[in-house]
């Protein structure tokens, strides 16, 4: 039977009486939840895009009316209307009908297609193209990003500009997010002084408190600093314990 190594029996023994609990949440605008963890799931409540739009700047037809179009038998089409970026209703065009869109304007439901500018040429109200469109051919489609009801952002996601700009274009304001762990930072060692204090035969300087709270800081956390503790488990266990009474973590 293969015995034990002393580390990770010491191990063993510290972590059986290190008390854990898990990190509790607030609420931020999303202004200010830049850096936070998400700490619950983002659900969509609409659907991303919300409604059809063009994606380009064009003329939206019937998709079946451009069947059988070609160079030499070419299809035309009357302009009834014009839809731009804002306007709240897009007509429906008819057989052998064209509304003019611009790119994000709101386009009707069916099957349409939107027949660029350079492949249509426009003579007053008329209009003809010379080739077949398919369905939905430039339409970004209700939904296409996100469905209703998805998941937008999952829990214990970091925030940074994509996903808080993702909840923004979805109509939200505040988000649940974890709170800065506060984190205590121990030293030790009989032999540790403080980085300030002159050096003498047999001691170091104390550099690791200063470079751990630099690191909790650049991860999102709060350093605090609780002393240079010596070489004595069960007055280090006592300290411990103490402080994470009143902080997240410990960094030793």
């Amino acid at each position: 039977m293969t015995q034990e190594s002393p580390l990770k029996a010491a191990q063993a023994r510290f972590i059986n009486v290190v008390p854990f609990r898990s990190a509790g949440s607030t609420t931020k605008t999303l202004i200010d939840a830049n850096g936070f963890t998400l700490y619950e799931d983002a659900i969509a409540g609409s659907d991303m895009p919300p409604y059809p739009r063009a994606i380009v700047e064009g003329f939206l037809v019937n998709a079946a009316d451009t069947q059988g179009a070609n160079e030499t038998s070419p299809v035309s089409f009357r302009v009834i209307g014009k839809v731009m970026p804002g306007d709240r209703n897009c007509p429906v065009p008819g057989k052998g009908e064209a509304i003019e869109v611009a790119t994000g304007s709101l386009v009707c439901v069916g099957s349409f297609a939107i027949v660029r500018m350079w492949e249509a040429k426009r003579a007053e109200n008329q209009i003809s193209v010379a080739r077949p469109f398919p369905p939905a051919f430039f339409i970004e489609q209700q939904g296409c990003d996100i469905k209703q009801g998805a998941v937008a952002v999952a829990r214990g996601t970091i925030l940074g500009p994509w996903e808080l700009g993702l909840l923004a274009g979805l109509g939200v304001d505040e988000v649940r997010v974890a709170q800065s762990a506060t984190v205590a930072i121990f030293s030790c060692g009989d032999e540790v002084i403080p980085h300030t204090q002159d050096l003498y035969p047999g001691a170091i300087r104390d550099s690791n408190s200063v470079m751990l709270s630099a690191a909790v800081t650049n991860a999102g956390g709060i350093p605090r600093f609780a002393g240079i503790m010596r070489d004595d488990f069960d007055g280090f266990l006592a300290r411990l314990n103490s402080a994470l009474a009143t902080n997240s973590m410990a960094l030793i």
